[in-house]
């Protein structure tokens, strides 16, 4: 227990200062008059038919004392609590290539596209990043950041809703997605240069191959965790409109397995909507970033005690004597 504002104790002596004072006027107003004979009868009278006090004449000084002992705000402090806070900042870079309009991911009992299955479960990835930095790549054919790093989890939700399969080509520039990834994340704290690349297939286009981005990432200390979209068995690809059955998502698990493990990241492999929510519920666990806080203490203030009691104390001290007395019989 400690005052948050000791200062205010010193008011404590006000009253009897300005009663001093006022004494002290009236003895030198009273040396200097003209004396008036019947001064002395007058003031027994005075005496006399004035209210006698039915309360004890330390009441007002104990509200004093209570209403400055508020006024300097008692404050009780807890223990000191060590606390951590976690951030994250990393850059999704997600696969609109043609191949990802195959509908073999089901959602609430109804097939939906690779990609839909991706915003859908992606969405609430991001809606649980409150406070962390999230950047979003999409690439195809080629690779563009749609969204640098930023707090505004909502601008990079609505890039990913509404993107589109093939917006940025049919074939797949993986390779490309990594240097884009590695040139926006350079700058950054190595701890904090995290990519999550997810795909279906296998790099068919782009200037930088696979194997010569994962050596930069190297370079450039960019932790890459890498995940293989799509179900074994297949379902139905769209390509100009048109639907044509599909064997299974071809996935170049090797290469993706390699870029993960070589550049400190994890491989993961989503058959379907529920494994890739498993998937990012994972990731929460694996890029947390401790940041140093100060150790806090809670305080609750306890000035109302005081408070409450020096003005139960005050209205005490003027209703008593307003309190009807007893008296006698006749008049």
């Amino acid at each position: 227990m400690e005052l948050a504002a000791p200062w205010a104790l010193t008011l404590l002596p006000l009253p009897w200062l300005l009663a001093w004072r006022r004494s002290e006027g009236s003895q030198r107003i009273a040396a200097g008059a003209i004396r008036w004979p019947h001064w002395k009868e007058v003031s027994a009278l005075a005496a006399k038919l004035a209210p006698r006090r039915n309360f004890p004449g330390w009441l007002p000084g104990l509200a004093w004392l209570l209403l400055c002992l508020a006024a300097a705000r008692p404050v009780e402090w807890s223990e000191q609590m060590p606390t951590q806070r976690s951030g994250r900042e990393l850059m999704l870079a997600v696969d609109v290539s043609g191949s990802m309009a195959a509908d073999d991911m089901v959602i609430g009992g109804r097939r939906v596209d690779r990609l839909t299955a991706v915003k859908a479960v992606a969405g609430d990835f991001l809606e649980r990043r409150q406070g962390d930095r999230v950047g979003l790549i999409l690439f195809g054919q080629q690779a563009f950041l749609m969204t640098p790093l930023t707090l505004d989890l909502a601008s990079v939700r609505y890039q990913l809703d509404t993107s589109a399969i093939g917006l940025a080509g049919r074939e797949t520039a993986i390779g490309d997605a990594i240097g884009l990834a590695v040139k926006r994340l350079r700058e950054r704290p190595e701890a904090e240069r995290v990519l999550v690349l997810l795909t279906d297939g296998v790099n068919t286009a782009g200037a930088l191959d696979p194997e010569s981005a994962t050596q930069l990432a190297v370079q450039h200390g960019l932790r890459v965790h890498t995940i293989g979209m799509g179900s074994e068995d297949g379902g139905r690809s769209g390509l100009f409109g048109l639907m044509m059955p599909a064997t299974g998502a071809e996935i170049d698990e090797a290469m993706l397995t390699s870029i993960a493990e070589r550049t400190g990241g994890r491989y993961f492999r989503a058959r379907n909507a529920r494994e890739l929510a498993e998937i990012y519920a994972e990731l929460d666990r694996l890029e947390p970033l401790p940041e140093s806080a100060s150790p806090v203490r809670l305080q609750r203030e306890r000035f109302m005690l005081p408070l409450a009691a020096g003005l139960a104390v005050l209205m005490l001290a003027w209703a008593l004597p307003r309190w009807p007395r007893k008296t006698g019989q006749g008049a």
